[in-house]
């Protein structure tokens, strides 16, 4: 029962009976307008606002503190309530859309049976009829029959474009094309939606469905401006606009797309592309080339560019109840792969590279921008979402530039020095040299009027290109030229004396700065800080801090087709958005789709491997070595310098070295890293087999069984090196730390690395305050004098982030101190028990 306040002895005597008050219009408003100011009050500050408010002033502080206590409480459910609408509305969409799939494959069975039904009565027939011959020479002649040329007046440019949209609208959702999963792809709620890729059509085909925020005509505009999304586009231009009788829209085209290696000429399209509303209200975008037309423009060869073909493809876009839109995407291409040379036919002979490349590429686009718009807040560096998008696209077309030299960009080659193996290519043109004067902390501005890119690729045999692109990344110096750096490129106006010392480019380190990644991790975006070492009075001359823009996408293992990019420019302390970016790096690109099965941490003992020279100690286990089948890609680095044109001839001939020495280089570590190199020798040394590793494996368990009094691994009595593999396969995350005023972590296993995101060796940059959020800062400050004194603490459930910066919650940590041999703390050591990515 519930009662109007009056008067404050009337409402403290309700309280006391246990009984809620009424308020009245004027005090929920007034109390509303100090929750949206304040919502969790201290006890003063509910005084204050009884004092300042004189309308609550019957009111007891109790009572407004539970007033305040239930409207969050309310806020919450709100909040869960708006969530769980929105997860309902995306899995109802999901589930229409699944029915549909499972409705189109199950017309795909019929449809085969069909075929296979008809095939065996010909094929008797065929056996046994003598004229046979007749039958399969009439079915070639379907096959290759030419169509008469088309009409390519607007009546006959509308009858090109309906029958595309029927074409298209038969592979979306028919079975005009024969898709299959592709490998990997498994489709949910969470996935990244429905991935189907061709099998024995021609060309190559992909096809995806998905679920999007972003309204359907909001998607069409993001999808027809292809070179914001698609990183191999170059650039499309809109030759004719022919407005439709039925509200739709032809467009005639020409698109022009990088060629991603240096051993293949670039490709280019001639393009109808309509656009229309369907009966259902849908809205669909299909393409196809124009050829064979007659009365109509026509788009000549263009040199440098292999004209390719593109078969309907497009994109069908439907309002989805609530908001939001489903789509389904798909791309159709011949790429001409007789252009190109025979080793790298995989890549324009796949339709999972397709899919990879084009029709996930648009759906992740879509996705990311949808992210974004529902957390607008997120932001790196103080800089919002589409500003990083539009960086990390300029690293992208600048280093596709670099790579394909186009004549008409202002590039020229210049001549080699008797061994092709590197290409040099020299621009001096005005918009390319536009803002890349440079200015560093130095106060040395780079003073240039000429850019000039050294190019080079390389067959790589059975090296998995993310675990390649892992160890480029992390061990930048075991492959960075001592003598000369593309970063240092503008330390040469010094002086011609430097280009042949040893001083430019002598670097202490890096540091990785996260800077942004997308929303499935598949690119990430960083800021690398090179610290700088003097060797002598003259360095100091030189910039000693240096930074680079870093993109790294390709490092999952996992994705099949994925190409692998390490791209990176250097920037000043500024590093303002429209800073000028000379981009240069690596692009590696497997040539099969087999999937990986080698292990993801296999590059953390490289480095250990290659300074002694070779593999010694302890072998790896053997599944490690024999699962990897061969796996063949293709490296391809190009590297840009900004320098004075009186200086070319200098500058060229630095540059042919320091890519031959990256080669050079890049070929040790793929030999290591090679399976093949592992089986022929036995194995590489295992992190885990190390010494030292097992005997901080033996302290840890010693220490856990002296504190808490139980063993933290089964007990066994085969020595140390079980200890090590079972603390290794342990399914909590246990990680230690450094006993210093900043504890930085040393050691973890694979639980732990897979919690923080990491490898062992870039694990050595995390902190363990950095982990922490700060209910758990605090939480772990208060404890951590208890795990000194005592020597364990056990914390409670919480919060804390990989260095990705995804949450990650655990049910409970243990923190104990290690002794070594001696029975001095060596480190700290902590347990997450039963964690999982929030």
């Amino acid at each position: 029962m519930s009662m109007v306040c009056k008067d404050g002895s009337n409402n403290k005597h309700l309280m006391d009976n246990g009984k809620y008050v009424r308020y009245t219009p004027e005090q929920v408003e007034a109390l509303e307008r100090l929750y949206h100011d304040c919502p969790k009050p201290s006890s003063i500050r509910r005084q204050q606002l009884i004092r300042e408010c004189p309308i609550l002033s019957n009111i007891e502080p109790r009572q407004i503190k539970v007033w305040f206590q239930n409207r969050r409480c309310r806020e919450k459910q709100r909040k869960e309530s708006f969530r769980l609408q929105g997860v309902n509305r995306k899995l109802t969409a999901m589930n229409k859309l699944l029915m549909e799939e499972n409705d189109r494959l199950q017309k795909q069975v019929s449809h085969l049976v069909y075929e296979n039904g008809y095939f065996r009565q010909n094929t008797q027939n065929a056996t046994k009829d003598t004229s046979c011959e007749s039958v399969v020479t009439s079915g070639q002649h379907n096959m290759t029959s030419q169509h008469p040329p088309r009409d390519a007046s607007p009546a006959g440019l509308l009858s090109i474009a309906e029958e595309t949209l029927a074409e298209f609208l038969s592979k979306a959702t028919g079975t005009a094309v024969e898709w299959v999963q592709m490998p990997g792809m498994k489709p949910g709620p969470d996935s990244i939606g429905i991935i189907a890729i061709s099998h024995g059509c021609t060309g190559v085909a992909a096809r995806a469905c998905g679920l999007v925020g972003l309204e359907p005509t909001r998607v069409a505009e993001i999808l027809k401006d292809r070179p914001l999304w698609f990183r191999d586009c170059r650039a499309v231009d809109v030759v004719n606009v022919l407005p439709t009788a039925n509200g739709g829209t032809i467009e005639l085209l020409y698109m022009q797309l990088y060629a991603p290696t240096t051993l293949a000429p670039a490709r280019d399209f001639w393009l109808l592309r309509y656009t229309s509303v369907v009966e259902d209200g849908s809205l669909v975008i299909c393409e196809r080339s124009l050829k064979n037309t007659q009365n109509g423009p026509s788009m000549p060869p263009v040199p440098h560019f292999v004209r390719a073909d593109m078969l309907p493809s497009g994109y069908l876009i439907r309002p989805c109840e609530g908001g939001g839109s489903i789509i389904h995407i798909v791309d159709h291409m011949d790429l001409e792969p007789w252009s190109v040379p025979e080793v790298l036919r995989p890549l324009y002979e796949s339709p999972t590279v397709l899919a990879q490349k084009t029709t996930m590429a648009a759906l992740r686009h879509l996705r990311q921008i949808s992210h974004e718009v529902s957390q607008p807040n997120v932001t790196g560096w103080g800089r919002r979402p589409a500003a990083l998008r539009a960086l990390s696209q300029r690293l992208s077309r600048g280093f596709n530039e670099a790579l394909n030299g186009f004549t008409d960009e202002g590039w020229t080659m210049m001549g080699n020095d008797g061994v092709d193996d590197v290409t040099i290519l020299v621009n001096s043109s005005p918009d390319k040299l536009m803002g890349l004067n440079l200015s560093f902390g130095n106060g040395f501005p780079s003073v240039s009027n000429a850019v000039l890119c050294a190019k080079a690729s390389m067959l790589l045999q059975n090296v998995p290109p993310a675990i390649l692109l892992r160890f480029l990344r992390e061990h930048r110096s075991e492959w960075a030229d001592n003598n000369m750096d593309a970063y240092t490129a503008a330390a040469i106006k010094v002086g011609p004396c430097s280009l042949t010392g040893s001083r430019i480019g002598n670097y202490g380190g890096q540091v990785i700065l996260p800077l942004a990644h997308t929303i499935e991790h598949e690119e990430f975006l960083e800021v690398i800080k090179l610290d700088g070492v003097a060797h002598s009075p003259e360095d100091t001359m030189l910039a000693r801090e240096l930074f680079l823009l870093q993109l790294c996408s390709g490092m999952d293992e996992n994705a099949i087709g994925t190409c692998a990019e390490l791209i990176f420019a250097p920037i000043d302390a500024s590093f303002a958005d429209d800073a000028p970016l000379l981009p240069s790096g690596f692009r590696i690109i497997p040539l099969e789709s087999g999937k990986e099965a080698s292990s993801p941490n296999r590059t953390l003992d490289l480095a250990s491997a290659l300074d002694v020279g070779g593999p010694t100690g302890n072998r790896a286990s053997s599944d490690n070595a024999g699962n990897s089948g061969c796996v063949r890609s293709v490296m391809t680095i190009a590297f840009e310098f900004a320098f004075e044109s009186h200086m070319q001839e200098n500058v060229a001939c630095m540059a042919r070295q320091y890519v031959r020495s990256i080669i050079s280089s890049v070929q040790r570590v793929a030999l290591a890293l090679s399976p093949s190199h592992l089986s022929s020798h036995a194995g590489m040394r295992s992190p885990l087999g190390t010494p030292e590793a097992q005997t901080l494996a033996h302290w840890i368990c010693n220490s856990y069984r002296c504190y808490l009094g139980v063993d933290l691994l089964k007990s066994n009595n085969e020595g140390k090196e079980p200890i090590l593999k079972s603390l290794w396969h342990h399914s909590d995350a246990v990680l230690c730390c450094t006993l210093k005023a900043l504890p930085v972590f040393t050691f973890s296993n694979q639980a732990g690395l897979d919690m923080l995101e990491t490898t062992l060796v870039a694990l050595q940059d995390i902190t363990l305050e950095k982990i922490f959020d700060d209910h758990g800062r605090k939480t772990l400050f208060s404890e951590f004098p208890q795990i000194i004194q005592q020597g364990f603490a056990c914390l409670q459930g919480g919060i804390c982030h990989s260095s990705m910066g995804r949450p990650v919650s655990y049910e409970r940590a243990i923190a104990w101190k290690v002794l070594n041999d001696e029975q001095n703390a060596h480190c700290i050591c902590f347990m997450f028990v039963n964690w999982s990515f929030v």
